[in-house]
């Protein structure tokens, strides 16, 4: 045929019955950017309307073509070996009838594949739960970035990419390797997919969604069918297919890393389910599977987690009900198992000492390092042994497992349970019961659990809440699967009731489930229909111009013509995060002068690090606009809302939150690149400064332009610093000391603080966590424990198996507690280190993204090689062999470290909150 009629891209679309949902999987790939391509519709025989609906596409497109197999396959191989035989384009894909291709799917696949040459190219899943119209992505860590993999060998982690949806093939590679989807099985894609890995000399990775995966809440897949044995029988199966090929193929050598991929994946799903199985179908179900894991090699389980090889063995030794209570741990590595068995110094799982060698293999939980835990990071499990109702009242009966003595006398318990947002919350007495357990009780009466003024619809789950020396945690409450459902009607408002449901959820944790439905007249305040989403929009408009910016502006250019209140002073650091930065300590400074000033704090959040004694004010709202619209004083570290403009009279000190590193205000291309409008804002915003608090020669050098600062500099060195620079005296020495006893940080043991700054293009993502910290804790874990605070900008979550050896530093408010507490700080690029070069202690700084940081977008003043008061690390091992020699750093690093503090303490005396005081208010508000 001529070349101009041949396709780029054949789509092949499977379908059986599915008349509705064909149409859309359809025109999802007549809608690509890519348009030269031909959609095949291959149908398993149906028996519905959809040859009519199929025919009809075929006859409104030309890039259609229908075929028909002549009888029902019952399943997706047939359908999809049909499609690649009559396929004419050079490169092909598949698709289900009730899934999608995003719009730019096939032709940034095929420019992936043209450029690259490879056997086939492979992108992101979107998965989209219809039910709750929420998406997910497919094993996310394997889509990070666009490369090229040189054979399965080279990267052996994508056998976990097992789909054969998400990728576009080169058609003569399936052609020339004679493969084709195994027909008479379940589970094809995996053959399928683990052959063309193995068999491809390369294949690209795209780091964008190819594929929408819609799971539909009433669909009925053979994925989740796994509560059916032969489900099971159908992995196992697939699986031996796949050895057998490697045995005949010469790939024997792969077998390992599929069988990671098996344990990690497929049988992981039949784990996790179960404390939801009886005991009958549990005992068929490891008569099944239990001959194919006895196959699989030592080395392979040996990379499982701990929680995972707990439970494997447990299966294969027959012990089948602890297993089922073992899986309750996976993915949840908070949970304690019920019972430790102590043996010669090790900790093992379960209440028997181990029988035999496997047993102290598998069975060893010592890496738990339960009895090294605080009460935030460590062990417990709650179980409802009894849950019954009695009118509105939910009784409950808990057993509590705490096999590392977490619990004491001091602990304060309680069951809570939220619906809308304030939770209702009831005392629980906790009650020993034998070693390491406690059995409690708790009535929970359902109407009075907050729900608003017009009541919810929702799903809940109570959990136990604990709380002891200013740690808190909460906890799960696991129900048992065959528990009884309950059903309440409960009236929560004169003009309406709600329908309740007390049930044991079915899945993931198995948690106790308290769901809301709204009835009568509550139930018709819920928009319906079509016109929902119109009706929301127009709410949004309207509550924009009444409670939004333009209304709270209209508000506060009314108040600010009123006269102000000369005493009156606003208060706000790190944009409302907390009492801290230089703001608390000229606050503190002020209290301690008794000057005639009222202050505000604005907060966003948490206000838990504020005195109690402090007036509050809730940053954006109303009363916010209305306290800086009459204030004399604004104080802040970060930059106020553009929205306040300042009102004649009123003076703005403008403390600032750190010295600079990277390039800030002017000096970043986007705000020097930006719009005429939103570069006239940034200046307008910094014009409203009428003082600025400086800490060195080096910030007016950098800080100052970058800024176009017109306002009178204090040289005072940071308020906030002063504690660092007089961290000997009495009063540092007692702070430090109660943030030490607060982190449970035993006395032998020194604190490294890790205080990573944030990535612009990361936010929100941990990724400035640089430092392997499993890795570091062998090498330091018998001295040291590691507090890690991350920039706000930033999240990380400390996983239970590194409680021994780290502490979340994130309830500080005030990151000098932290300073003060620590022997020593490890950071790369945070204006932290310009502050703690105060305290005259150790500075680390762990760079192995130095290159991409100071070549990125923002750029850098300094060479942080010319500066830096410390060594420049980049390995775990390195790091660990510094801290380890931390007098060798100082001498080493004495005269680098000096000089560092010349630069940038110039101004820093210990006494700076006086002379900010002294400049800024000792004059008084200016008419």
């Amino acid at each position: 045929m001529p070349i101009r009629d041949i396709p780029d891209v054949s789509v092949v679309v499977i379908v059986y019955n599915d008349e509705e949902r064909l149409p859309r999987a359809v025109r999802s790939v007549l809608d690509q950017t890519l348009s030269n391509l031909e959609v095949i519709i291959a149908d398993d025989c149906s028996t519905d309307g959809t040859e009519r609906v199929a025919r009809a596409l075929e006859a409104e497109d030309p890039r259609v073509r229908y075929v028909r197999l002549e009888e029902n396959s019952g399943g997706c191989s047939a359908p999809r070996n049909r499609g690649i035989a009559v396929a004419r384009a050079p490169y092909v894909m598949f698709l289900d009838s009730d899934d999608e291709l995003p719009r730019h799917a096939c032709k940034s696949l095929l420019l992936a594949a043209e450029e690259t040459g490879v056997d086939f190219v492979t992108g992101e899943v979107t998965r989209l739960f219809e039910a709750s119209n929420t998406t997910g992505l497919w094993y996310p860590h394997l889509f990070t970035e666009k490369k090229v993999v040189h054979g399965i060998a080279e990267a052996p982690e994508y056998f976990f990419d097992h789909l054969s949806t998400n990728k576009l093939y080169r058609t003569g590679f399936i052609r020339e390797n004679a493969l084709t989807f195994p027909e008479g099985i379940h589970y094809e894609d995996q053959l399928f997919s683990a052959q063309a890995f193995s068999l491809a000399e390369s294949f690209a990775v795209v780091p964008w969604s190819v594929y929408t995966w819609r799971l539909a809440p009433e669909s009925v897949s053979i994925s989740s069918s796994r509560h059916k044995i032969q489900n099971v029988a159908d992995r196992i199966g697939v699986a031996r297919l796949i050895d057998t090929w490697f045995d005949e193929n010469g790939r024997g050598g792969l077998r390992a890393e599929k069988d990671y991929k098996f344990l990690r994946h497929d049988f992981r799903l039949y784990l996790g389910d179960l404390p939801f199985r009886d005991a009958e179908w549990i005992a068929e179900f490891a008569a099944v599977v239990t001959p194919y894991l006895d196959e699989i090699a030592d080395d392979t389980y040996a990379r499982l987690s701990r929680e995972e090889r707990v439970c494997i063995h447990l299966l294969r030794t027959g012990r089948l009900e602890e297993a089922a209570v073992a899986a309750r741990q996976l993915g949840r590595p908070q949970l304690a198992p019920r019972v430790v068995t102590r043996a010669d110094g090790v900790d093992y799982w379960g209440a028997l000492a181990p029988a035999d060698a496997a047993d102290r293999a598998e069975l060893d939980i010592s890496d738990w390092h339960l009895r090294e835990h605080t009460l935030g990071t460590g062990r417990l499990r709650h179980e409802l042994t009894s849950v019954s109702v009695l009118g509105p009242v939910l009784r409950l009966e808990i057993r509590t497992y705490d096999p590392a003595g977490l619990i004491t006398d001091d602990t304060v318990a309680s069951v809570k349970l939220a619906a809308y947002k304030k939770p209702l919350s009831v005392p629980l007495a906790l009650r020993p019961d034998g070693d390491g357990q406690y059995v409690s009780r708790a009535e929970l009466d359902l109407s009075k659990v907050p729900v608003g003024k017009v009541g919810v619809s929702s799903r809940r789950h109570p959990v136990v809440s604990l709380e002891c020396d200013g740690e808190r945690r909460t906890d799960v409450l696991l129900a048992d699967h065959a528990q009884q459902d309950f059903r309440v009607t409960v009236r929560y408002h004169k003009f309406g009731i709600h329908h309740l449901r007390i049930q044991a959820e079915q899945k993931g944790a198995g948690r106790l489930e308290v769901t809301w439905e709204r009835s009568g007249v509550l139930k018709s305040l819920e928009p319906l229909g079509p016109y929902a989403r119109k009706t929301k929009a127009k709410v949004g408009k309207v509550k924009s111009i009444l409670v939004g910016n333009e209304g709270k502006a209209t508000a506060y250019d009314a108040v600010a013509k009123l006269p102000r209140k000369r005493s009156l002073a606003v208060f706000e650091a790190m944009e409302g995060r907390g009492y801290a930065d230089s703001p608390r300590y000229i606050y503190e400074e002020l209290k301690r002068r008794n000057l005639p000033i009222d202050v505000v704090w604005s907060y966003s959040g948490d206000r838990s690090s504020f005195p109690k004694d402090v007036t509050l004010v809730r940053r954006g709202s109303f009363a916010y606009g209305r306290a800086l619209a009459r204030a004399s004083y604004w104080v802040d570290s970060h930059n106020l809302p553009y929205l306040y403009r300042k009102p004649k009279g009123t003076r703005y000190l403008q403390t600032w939150h750190g010295q600079t590193f990277k390039a800030m205000g002017f000096d970043v291309p986007s705000l020097r690149g930006a719009s005429d409008i939103e570069k006239g804002r940034f200046r307008a915003a910094v014009g409203r400064w009428d003082a600025l608090v400086c800490p060195s020669a080096e910030f007016e050098r950098t800080f100052v332009p970058a800024f176009e600062v017109s306002a009178d500099l204090i040289r005072s060195g940071y308020p906030r610093n002063d504690v660092l620079v007089r961290w000997a005296e009495p009063e540092q020495q007692a702070r430090a000391a109660a943030v030490r006893e607060s982190l449970k940080i035993p006395a032998d043991k020194k604190v490294l603080l890790y205080a990573p700054t944030f990535r612009d293009a990361a936010r929100r993502t941990g990724q400035s966590v640089r430092v392997d910290l499993a890795a570091l804790a062998p090498h330091l874990r018998d001295e040291w424990v590691v507090v890690v605070r991350t920039h706000p900008y930033d999240r990380f979550t400390i996983t239970p198996e590194l409680g021994h050896f780290l502490r979340d530093g994130s309830a500080f408010a005030d990151i000098n507690d932290l300073m003060l507490a620590s022997d020593a700080v490890l950071t790369d690029y945070s204006s932290l280190m310009f502050d703690y070069a105060n305290t005259g202690r150790p500075i680390l700084l762990y760079t192995d993204d130095y290159e991409a940081y100071r070549g990125g977008d923002r750029g850098t003043y300094y060479d942080l090689e010319d500066i830096a008061p410390g060594p420049m690390l980049t390995t775990t091992e390195d790091l660990a062999a510094a801290v380890r020699d931390l007098e060798g750093v100082r001498a080493r690093h004495a005269q680098r470290y000096e000089r560092f503090q010349e630069m940038f303490c110039s101004y820093e005396t210990g006494h700076a909150s006086k002379m900010v005081v002294d400049a800024f208010f000792e004059g008084g508000p200016h008419d």
